[in-house]
């Protein structure tokens, strides 16, 4: 059936201010990162030990960005984000008004980087969810800890499409999807955060607790019986299980269970970060370098508050709305959501449950709850409790998913009216009002996108050993992609290396945006030397710093080194192809790069 479009169609204002707020918020989505990132923080390198302090950085760097994004959404409401503020900030200019259609472009093409691939980390991780939720529930089925990748990309290619739908049938039902998201991630998050800090509490050192067994996906209560086992010609040694895998208790000389003794040790014998001995240690900086690799995860849990920017045509009174939305959604998710979380999980770390056990598990925080769970509710209990959290975090991801899509197709949808872009891009449907091509082209991308992080999503430092490879079910759903430790090890992890590409692509994006917010409020009636200056700098230095610790920071022994460069040639070849197309389409359009007629390019 074809459908009816026109470019005379124009979107509907329907977004108040809770609107547009629950929509930056579902974004940010603290309820689903805190689950999904926590892994590919504890598995870049050494850095670990400052992934708290690292939030920090990035929450700073955001909230420089936010007043940027605030301030340039009072002067030019409207749809697009950055790439249209790109544009009237120049337009607007008095003398550099020539550059204002290259500077879009630069913007807008720079800004996919992000929005086009950061919703396929999103349908990846969806993936890794239902991979462990389904090793859980069917462990003969299907490893918790490390899910089959076949498996992942079918929920990937599946939950792309699913949500396009939501985002195809308009931003009023998406809206009301995400305020009853937002209500209940937050809720059940901080419940979580609540029950870590009070097992950390409650736990001193020596105290009789849980420990966590990544095989059975359960947690227990004594020590585990070991037996010696012989592995490619090396003597090791094993836990001794029962015949359902369950780990064998060690027993005293009455035969009884030996009870687990719990501790907080810094380090192994290797010199792997394994717990933090006190609190004062969570929120140190442990090493500067540490602190900015964590800050080049962290910002991908932090993004998402200048959606509601993308938003502007949208909203009932976007220039008073928007730039409030810009500030509060990451307030809320940012400062306290995110520190009060991640400080919690942080602290609950021990000997029971160690950073090294986080590096080989799918969700680790998923194995946090199952502990904390059993010794709160009792044996066995702790799983119910973690599938119920587990629920609220797939919610969540609907939420940040579906907030992404609609923002990433405006700002396509955007470029499309002004043909800087195939121009079907900037149709609208006639019925549903929503940029449906753009939707539905993203949906595509985020599929390939998708599949591509889970097919190795434990590769490099989270390789998992050769005896857990050999102990996977058997299956083309369960184990296909699995090879030996060694060969996993050497190749680059899939799910961090293209984080990182969309964080790349972030930090570009809002460098970019701080300088912008400068143009736009130069030699302004409203200028302010702290909001239209300082604060700008701030935000574009600690862009460039963070970028500079992708090329720097592998060289200096901070994290690994294959995804962070590989990130760097994804972001390389995607602006090579960028000069190339906008040289092509100019020549094509009969469009010159610079603005010759200042009058006629403000026409819409």
């Amino acid at each position: 059936m074809a459908e009816n479009t026109t470019t005379a169609v124009e979107m509907k204002k329907t977004l108040g201010l809770t609107g547009l707020t629950m929509n930056a918020m579902a974004l940010i989505a603290p309820g689903a990162f805190l689950w999904l990132t926590f892994y590919i923080q504890a598995s870049t390198g050494v850095t670990a030990p400052s992934m708290w302090i690292g939030i920090l950085i990035a929450l700073a760097l955001c909230l420089a960005t936010a007043v940027c994004y605030a301030e340039m959404a009072k002067l030019y409401p409207g749809t697009g984000s950055s790439y249209y503020f790109a544009e009237q900030s120049f337009l607007n200019h008095d003398k550099a008004w020539r550059y204002a259609r290259l500077s879009k472009f630069i913007v807008g093409w720079a800004s996919h980087l992000y929005y086009w691939i950061y919703p396929g980390v999103m349908v990846g991780v969806m993936g890794i969810l239902c991979g462990y939720l389904v090793g859980t529930l069917w462990p003969s089925f299907m490893s918790a800890s490390n899910p089959g990748p076949a498996f992942m990309m079918l929920v990937a290619v599946a939950f792309s499409f699913v949500v396009a739908y939501i985002a195809y049938r308009g931003v009023t039902g998406s809206t009301a999807v995400n305020i009853a998201i937002n209500v209940i991630q937050i809720a059940a998050l901080v419940l979580f955060a609540v029950l870590a800090l009070g097992y950390r509490v409650n736990h001193p050192p020596g105290s009789i607790a849980w420990q966590f067994d990544s095989t059975s996906g359960e947690a227990y209560d004594y020590e585990f019986a070991t037996q010696k086992t012989v592995t490619n010609g090396q003597t090791t040694e094993t836990v001794a299980r029962d015949s359902a895998g369950r780990p064998l208790p060690r027993l005293d000389e009455a035969g009884k269970p030996v009870p687990y003794h719990l501790s907080y040790p810094e380090r192994d014998a290797s010199g792997n970060f394994l717990t933090h001995p006190n609190a004062a240690s969570v929120v140190g900086l442990h090493n500067l370098g540490w602190a900015f690799i964590q800050a080049t995860v962290a910002i991908l849990i932090l993004v998402g508050f200048e959606s509601v920017t993308a938003m502007g045509g949208e909203a009932k009174n976007a220039k008073r709305d928007v730039p409030i939305a810009v500030i509060v959604s990451l307030l809320v998710q940012g400062m306290f959501c995110y520190l009060f979380e991640y400080f919690a999980a942080n602290y609950f770390l021990n000997s029971g449950y160690t950073m090294q056990n986080a590096t080989g598990s799918a969700a680790p925080v998923g194995d946090m709850m199952v502990l904390v769970g059993d010794a709160l509710f009792g044996p066995g209990r702790g799983r119910i409790f973690m599938l119920c959290e587990a629920f609220t975090v797939f919610l969540a991801l609907i939420g940040t998913t579906l907030s992404c899509m609609n923002t990433g197709a405006r700002v396509t949808y955007a470029m499309g009216k002004d043909r800087e872009v195939p121009e079907h891009f900037g149709l609208l449907h006639s019925k549903k009002l929503t940029p449906y091509r753009a939707i539905w082209t993203l949906a595509g991308i985020s599929a390939v996108v998708g599949c591509v992080a889970v097919a190795m999503a434990f590769g490099d430092a989270g390789a998992p050993a050769d005896s857990v490879i050999h102990a996977l079910p058997h299956g083309f759903w369960s184990s296909f992609g699995y090879t030996t430790h060694d060969k996993m090890a050497a190749l680059p992890n899939s799910l961090l290396t293209v984080t990182l590409a969309s964080n790349f692509g972030t930090f570009l994006l809002y460098g970019l945006s701080c300088v912008i917010c400068i143009v736009a409020y130069h030699r302004h009636p409203k200028f302010s030397a702290l909001r239209h200056v300082a604060i700008p700098v701030f935000g574009l230095t600690a862009n460039l710093a963070c970028m500079a610790f992708y090329l720097v920071g592998p060289f200096m022994g901070y994290g690994t080194k294959m995804e962070p460069l590989l990130a760097l040639g994804i972001a390389l070849v995607w602006a090579i192809y960028g000069g190339i197309y906008f040289v092509r389409a100019s020549r094509s359009t009969g469009r010159t790069t610079l603005v010759e007629d200042v009058a006629a390019a403000r026409v819409p």
